[in-house]
Formats: structure tokens, sequence, C-alpha cells
């Protein structure tokens, strides 16, 4: 007698991966559908021989979406959509591997790789300017104010000028980069009044100024390590006659006279003479002829 015994596969053995664990660094700048994880890496193995469907999650809120696998059956990991390092700088991705369809309604035997990411701040924005506002809450952009500052006509100064709303100070914003920023005048330094300390930023005066025009520079902070990132801000400089003296009210005491029932806005006369409006008068020495 003879007996042919076929032997059946059973569906007995879960998926295998290689690697449970990775971990991978990417650049901020990372451009999008770049792998991130190769296939060959993250494949998993069925002793079974059965077809294996993937399935990619994220196990932190709010970074949903950024990485994705290839298809159903191709686990290899690419970069969905931009990184920005302001919003996340990690994520922990779980990659589950199974012997069956996500929908299929048989007994399915699962494995989980686990990836780590970690985001690498780039060098993608220009030095800011401070104090600056940031726009809509927005943490990637920030809006400076130009400077301005004054300076005595016919007289030299020795100091660094005074600058309102602050010296002129930048800040390289890729703050985990943090590059050195050099000062450069590169506008409306007319018969080169001004000179700018170019590690500090402090303005200030190489002549006199003899014209009461103002200067309008344009004074630019650029990264030591990539001169293509660079900012420029306006500094108003304005020209005024040294002061010297207080102002002063001709008189210490002033008396005026007003009627019952004027409307407002009414005018209020001498007293003693209400048929002249009072005035009142102030002087200043440095300006005689005003």
């Amino acid at each position: 007698l003879e007996i042919l015994v076929t032997i059946l596969n059973e569906n007995d053995n879960s998926p295998v991966f290689a690697q449970p664990n990775l971990t991978r660094d990417v650049p901020e700048d990372t451009k999008v559908n770049t792998t991130i994880v190769a296939r060959e890496e993250v494949s998993g193995s069925d002793a079974d021989l059965d077809t294996i469907y993937y399935e990619l999650t994220t196990t932190v809120q709010d970074t949903d979406g950024y990485f994705a696998t290839r298809g159903a059956n191709n686990p290899e990991i690419y970069l969905q959509k931009p990184l920005d390092y302001d919003k996340f700088n990690s994520t922990m991705l779980l990659l589950y591997a199974r012997d069956r369809p996500v929908t299929s309604p048989d007994p399915t035997n699962m494995a989980t790789a686990t990836i780590t990411i970690t985001i690498k701040q780039s060098d993608t924005r220009a030095p800011w300017f401070l104090p600056c506002t940031r726009l809509h809450n927005d943490t990637s952009i920030c809006i400076s104010s130009p400077y301005s500052g004054r300076v005595n006509i016919s007289e030299m100064s020795t100091d660094p000028l005074l600058l309102e709303p602050g010296p002129i100070y930048a800040v390289d914003p890729d703050y985990t980069i943090s590059d050195r920023i050099v000062y450069s005048i590169v506008g409306g330094n007319t018969d080169e009044v001004f000179s700018v300390d170019a590690d500090t930023g402090n303005l200030t005066m190489n002549k006199i100024v003899t014209s009461p025009d103002s200067f309008l520079l344009q004074v630019m902070a650029t990264q030591v390590s990539n001169i293509r990132k660079y900012s420029v801000a306006t500094v108003e400089i304005k020209v005024i006659n040294k002061s010297n003296f207080p102002p002063y009210f001709e008189k210490g005491v002033y008396n005026g006279t007003v009627f019952v029932g004027l409307p407002r806005r009414s005018f209020v006369y001498q007293a003693g003479d209400p048929s002249i409006p009072l005035v009142i008068t102030a002087m200043d020495q440095d300006f005689p002829d005003v």
C-alpha cells in the first residue's frame, strides 16, 4: 500500500525584523521624498514565506504625517513633508510587519520595529537684529524696528553712539548652531563719518559733521561661516545743534480770565485785559532767534 503524505504550511510563525531598533539623525533641511531608512534595513522576514504587509505610525503628538513608507509591501521610510526644528526635534516611529493585510479577518502574526528620529537644526535662517517681534507667533520670523540716534553738529564724539531702541545687535536664530556675527556699514555713510565695530556692532564717529543733514545708514550683519546668510538694518542718525541750556518760561506765574458759559476750546484771556488772549511762552538760550 503506497501512502502519499502532503504537509500543509501552517501560519505559526511571526514576521521578524533583523534590526528591531534603529536610530536616525535627520537634518532639518532634508528634501521631501528623501529616503530616511533604506528598504533592506527595515524589511522583515517570515519563516512561513507569507507576504508581509507594513504599517508606519508615530508615538509623538503633532509629528504624524512627516514620515511614511513607500507602500504596503515596501517598508522603505521617506520624508513626506518639510521639517521644522522649532516645531519638533525628535519623534519615535513604530513599523508594524504583518503576515496578513490590516483588514484581513484571518488570524495575524505581527512584529514591531522602533525607529527613533532626531532632527538636527540646519543653517536655514539669516541673522535677526534685536529687539524684534515675532510675526503671528511664528517662531521662524522676527521683525526688527529701525535704529535711531543723534549727534551734535561740529562736535566729535569718541564714545559709541547711544541708539534707540538699543545698541546694534544681531543673533543667529538657528540657536544650536549660533554662528558668530560680524557687522559692516554697506550704505548711507556719506564722507565715511561713521564706522561700526565688526565684532560688537558699536557705532562710532570718524570725524565731525558739518552739515545738518541726517544720515540713513545701512548696517549689515553677516554670519562668519556663511556670508550668504545676512540681514540689513536701517540706522537713522539725526544731526542737531548742541543744547547747553534748558528752556525757561518768560514769567514764573501767568494769570488768566475765563467767562462763564463759554463753549469748549474758547480762549483764556489775560487777567485785567479781557481783550488779549493769554499766551504762555518759553525761551531757550541755545536758540535765541526762535
